[in-house]
């Protein structure tokens, strides 16, 4: 009889124990779940820790509530400007009703795929290309409220949606680099006109200050001289100021107003040739010699200020040989 009792409770403990461990649950911080009693929900939705259901009659289903990060397969559209496009995108959601998300939709995961794939086929047919590359802060707000629409119904909260690449033809690419080295180009020459302008002002309120004064030009051509002679690369050539003419010709005149006429001496006859004509036989005077190098200085001046090259006037023959009519 004693023996049995104990066969009989040794069976019961076995029974007991088979029955608590198939009626013990774990749920993890992270999950929730959602029980099935005989294929009815049950009201109560088990947090986490340990839980115990009725082996054989109920069923637990676990839920994970942690934010799921899904990529959005590239989706091929043509924008509403006319341009062929692929863009892909990711989108964040999370589950805030564990027993919607089991009883409403077959597979909340697959839902959400197929919704975010449709809503981004619809956000490139309405957008221009501009929008796409531009303006994604407000095509990210429009494609997650449409996403978003359907899916509180299945107990799915969608955190955000973002646009992760937008692909473009290789002509469409060319065209676009085209447009902005224009863009570019147009910028740089306004720029350049803008500087020719400053530029142009300021050198005329230098000009109008050195037309007060005219020694400023030639300061400023020997600061130029300088500047360049400074390189030590090239040959300079250095213009004659015609103001110092000037100045040699008024200092001249002066000097010989206060000078006493000079004596006249006598020549020695020259010997007559018969192949010279009378007037080149005669010998020149000091007196005309002069006043033939001012008639000179004076035609070399007036060349110099029309940039012409000198008048070259002929002398007399016999000009360049007396030595001591010159002396």
């Amino acid at each position: 009889m004693i023996e049995e009792l104990v066969t009989a409770g040794v069976a019961l403990a076995s029974v007991g124990t088979v029955y608590a461990m198939a009626a013990a649950r774990v749920v993890k911080q992270y999950e929730r779940g959602v029980v099935l009693r005989l294929g009815r929900l049950r009201s109560g939705v088990r947090g986490p820790g340990f839980t115990m259901i009725v082996p054989f009659v109920d069923r637990l289903q676990k839920v994970n509530m942690q934010i799921v990060t899904m990529p959005v397969p590239g989706q091929d559209g043509i924008t509403r400007d006319n341009v062929t496009v692929r863009v892909d995108a990711v989108i964040y959601f999370k589950v805030v009703s564990a027993a919607d998300a089991i009883i409403q939709v077959e597979d909340y995961r697959f839902a959400v795929s197929q919704m975010a794939q449709t809503s981004l086929r619809s956000i490139i047919g309405k957008s221009e290309l501009d929008d796409l590359l531009s303006n994604r802060e407000k095509l990210n707000q429009g494609l997650e409220l449409m996403i978003d629409s359907p899916a509180v119904e299945w107990g799915v909260s969608i955190d955000r949606v973002e646009i992760k690449d937008v692909s473009l033809p290789e002509t469409m690419k060319r065209s676009m680099a085209r447009q902005a080295e224009a863009d570019r180009e147009r910028r740089a020459r306004v720029i350049n006109a803008d500087a020719e302008l400053q530029a142009s002002k300021k050198l005329a309120e230098a000009a109008s200050v050195m037309s007060e004064q005219p020694a400023a030009l030639q300061l400023r051509l020997l600061q130029t001289v300088v500047a360049v002679a400074a390189e030590k690369n090239s040959t300079l050539v250095l213009p004659f100021p015609v103001e110092l003419l000037r100045f040699l010709e008024r200092a001249q005149q002066p000097a010989q107003q206060a000078a006493p006429p000079a004596p006249q001496t006598q020549q020695p006859p020259a010997q007559p040739q018969p192949s010279l004509p009378e007037a080149q036989q005669r010998p020149i005077q000091p007196q005309e010699l002069s006043a033939q190098a001012q008639q000179l200085l004076a035609q070399w001046q007036q060349s110099m200020q029309e940039q012409l090259p000198p008048v070259e006037t002929p002398l007399d023959p016999d000009f360049g040989g007396s030595k001591s009519g010159q002396d």
